[in-house]
């Protein structure tokens, strides 16, 4: 047995043994039933419905659920019904705004910062990334993303798409990335740093390992949790447990492996969302291009921790034939969602 399935099936019988109550606080050496009983996602406080979190070790309560920046950008929906379906998250509790340099050519960051406009700045946790690997290429995009977003500080930059194992030497090399994270926070350009991947959590490691070595603190890591990253290069198994042992916030992203996991036709899109939900995440963001969406995310963050240990080891007993090679994982196995490597002028 190889060790990658081994530890798939200890997560498995992990989940499969505990109910989702939060457990009492992080420690070391933590368990799978440790780590997925709750840990860093229980739940601090709420707003009408919407649970809020810690992120991470930075003191600031954060909505389970974070608004996706991507899909906000593209041509469906319009710009006034993306500013729209944004007022309405930030209505409903949600506190949790995620973008990028990149989305959309800039597009997100600019509808963002309108949305931002009348009072709702002072509502979001305005999270945003950058590609540059460079301190001159990330200081300049830095500069690009505030006037986009119309802020003068940006709650939280995340190194975009660490995701070759030569990305953390850059990001901590002369003249690299982490001396721009140094300008921007000395300059009130930014509050906290963190870094984003998709595609393998050997990468992952190998940045906090980096970290370590740098004296580096990051505050948040981002990668894909979902109902199938559980059985194939297994963020969820790989990072998470580092994470909460260091007390960096975990962010989840593509719940739904961008729609892919739907087309498996093993789990519902409520399920899915709520599975994430189960996991010691700080946010789930999740893309929402209609109120449809926004009622879903709503209605997961409400129902997810009814979730019994039957229906979590249901969910993951569903899925796992699907995913075995990473078909449904398509950000994992393919090249279509690596935005830098198709744009390599991006790095700097």
């Amino acid at each position: 047995m190889t060790g990658d399935e081994l530890r798939r099936r200890e997560f498995i019988g992990g989940m499969a043994a505990l109910s989702v109550a939060p457990a009492a606080g992080l420690g070391s050496g933590l368990s799978a039933a440790d780590l997925l009983a709750g840990g860093a996602g229980s739940e601090v406080s709420s707003k009408g419905d919407m649970p809020y979190r810690m992120l991470g070790k930075t003191g600031v309560q954060v909505s389970c659920i974070g608004l996706g920046g991507y899909h906000l950008g593209t041509s469906d929906p319009a710009e006034a019904d993306a500013i729209r379906i944004f007022h309405a998250a930030v209505d409903h509790g949600v506190n949790f705004s995620d973008n990028c340099w990149d989305y959309n050519g800039g597009e997100s960051e600019r509808r963002v910062g309108k949305a931002l406009q009348g009072g709702y700045r002072e509502k979001v946790f305005v999270m945003t990334k950058f590609d540059g690997r460079t301190k001159v290429s990330a200081l300049k995009q830095l500069d690009e993303s505030l006037a986009r977003l119309q802020v003068e500080t940006i709650d939280l930059w995340q190194f975009h798409e660490n995701i070759r194992l030569e990305d953390p030497d850059r990001f901590f090399a002369e003249g690299g990335a982490v001396e721009a994270v140094a300008e921007a926070k000395k300059a009130g350009k930014i509050r906290f740093v963190g870094f984003t991947g998709h595609k393998d959590p050997s990468v992952h490691l190998r940045m906090l390992e980096m970290a370590d070595k740098h004296n580096f603190s990051f505050d948040a890591a981002q990668m894909p949790l979902n109902v199938m990253d559980a059985h194939f290069r297994s963020f969820t198994t790989e990072v998470v447990p580092v994470l909460v042992r260091k007390q960096i916030a975990v962010l989840g992203m593509k719940p739904m492996g961008a729609g892919s996991i739907l087309r498996s036709n093993t789990v519902t899109a409520l399920e899915c969302l709520q599975y994430a939900l189960s996991l010691p995440t700080s946010v789930v963001i999740t893309g929402m291009t209609s109120m449809e969406n926004l009622e879903q995310a709503f209605t997961a963050a409400k129902t997810y921790s009814a979730l019994t240990k039957t229906d979590i080891a249901g969910i993951l007993s569903r899925t796992a034939v699907a995913a075995a090679n990473g078909k449904f994982e398509p950000f994992k196995t393919g090249t279509a969602f690596d935005g830098t490597a198709h744009n390599p002028d991006w790095l700097g």
